[in-house]
Order: structure tokens, then sequence, then C-alpha cells
């Protein structure tokens, strides 16, 4: 058994830590001058939390999900103004029956919620047409009721796929064009990166200035292909359940330090 589940079975030992990273924190808080202005969050390691701490995979995905507002209300301290969570890929689409349909549950339930609270705007962003209806029904009925909100803009990535994106974006440019009358040698002419960007279920959105992935996975695996070109990226070796405000203040520390050339 490793550090990480010893902890997590020992509540005295975890109060004990929790006070110690509580004082850490706030310390680190206090230094912090710059904080990015969009934050995408790859919510990686819920399967392998629930493992670990004896619990079902249902009850890992809930624990996930129940940090959610936590993280947003951390992200309002240090007023982000943009926050990417991925929540469900395309890939995840082809997991098991008895897995995917509680998931989708849960997930529908923290969409209610977010919006529910009134404190941000959430916006659908994946293939909403790959979803089944009820779940694609939440999300759109979310982003109704949340648009008028000035919090932070809440992208719930569900049924999300980098690629995915990018070839509806091409798609959905392709049509616009066609519907003007644009011929394909003419759009071959004038076609540059912006033209993509503005078809992205991301635009008029600033990129992700830094980009975190908790459970020690260090790969994207798809994640705002396009638009993470220059952000800075933050692998945490915290399972999103288990992800804590100090792991995100430390995110923040490691981003600041960061000298961004954003290749220049």
């Amino acid at each position: 058994m490793g550090l990480r589940e010893v902890v997590e079975r020992t509540p005295g030992l975890r109060t004990l830590l929790d006070n110690a990273y509580r004082l850490y924190g706030r310390r680190v808080e206090l230094h912090l001058a710059e904080t990015p202005r969009h934050i995408g969050v790859i919510l990686d390691g819920n399967r392998r939390w629930a493992k670990a701490t004896g619990g079902t995979t249902a009850h890992g995905h809930q624990r996930g999900a129940d940090k959610i507002t936590e993280f947003l209300g951390w992200c309002d301290e240090t007023h982000v103004q943009v926050v990417t969570l991925w929540m469900l890929s395309t890939d995840n689409l082809s997991r098991p029956a008895e897995e995917l349909v509680p998931l989708l549950g849960i997930i529908e339930d923290t969409v209610r919620g977010l919006a529910g609270a009134g404190r941000w705007k959430v916006n659908p962003v994946g293939a909403l047409d790959l979803l089944p209806q009820q779940t694609a029904d939440v999300l759109k009925e979310a982003a109704q009721a949340t648009a008028h909100i000035q919090g932070i803009t809440v992208n719930v990535a569900v049924g999300y796929g980098g690629r995915h994106e990018i070839a509806d974006a091409v798609r959905s440019l392709l049509q616009e064009h066609a519907g003007r009358g644009t011929s394909i040698e003419e759009l071959a002419e004038i076609l540059d990166v912006e033209h993509i960007a503005e078809h992205l279920y991301t635009k008029g959105q600033p990129d992700p200035d830094l980009v975190i992935r908790t459970s020690g996975e260090q790969r994207l695996s798809g994640f705002l292909l396009w638009q993470s070109a220059h952000s800075e990226f933050y692998f945490c070796e915290a399972y999103w359940p288990a992800f804590r405000k100090v792991d995100f203040l430390r995110a923040l520390r490691d981003y600041q330090l960061r000298h961004r050339r954003l290749g220049l």
C-alpha cells in the first residue's frame, strides 16, 4: 500500500496533514501576484481513488463531481475568468453501460447543481449529438438558464475530444462558406488559423493559460488540442477527488514562476 492510500485510510493522519497544508496554502496564497484568465482541468483519477479507498467506481465519480463546486470556489477567490472541466471524453462513451449510465446521471446532476447555484455561466463544449438526448438536454438547459450570469464561464466538456472539435470546426467553416456561395478554391486562398478558431467550441474565449491534470498522468489525451498551443501544463499526483486547495495554489505558484514566451 502506497503513502497516498495509507493517508486516505487513516483519518487522524489525514486531518493532521490537512491542517498543515491549510497553513502552507495560506502562505502560498499571500505571495500570488498573477493568476491565469483561463484554466483547463483534466479531472482524472476518480476510479483509482475509489479503488484506493475501497469504494465503488460510482462513488469515485460522485466524489469527483462533488469536488467541482469547491474547485470553482477557489477559482472565484483567485479571479479566474474561464474554467474548462473535462468531465467525459468521446472515448469514455464506449465504457460499459454499467459504468457509463451512472456516470452520465452524476454529470447531469452536477450540471443542474452548477446552474442552480446561480454563480457561474455554464457553457457545454463537446459533441452533444453523441450524447443521450436527456444528457444533451440538461446541458442545453443549464446554458440557457445561466446565459445572463456575469461570473466565471464554466466550460463543461462532456462528450469532448480535441480531434473531434477540430473536425467539427472545419465542418462548420465549410458549411458557412458553402452557404455564402464560396468555392473550395476561393476558401483555400483565404483560409488561415483564425477562420478555424472562430468555429471552435470555445470561440470568443481566451485560450487556456494553464492546464492542470490530476492523478499523475502526464499527457493531454486530446484535451483542448488547438487552444493549448501556448498553455502551461501542471501535472499533479493527487487523484481528482483528493485534489486540495493547496494543490491548486501550488499550480498557480508554478504558473506564476514560469516565463511565458508564447512562442516568441
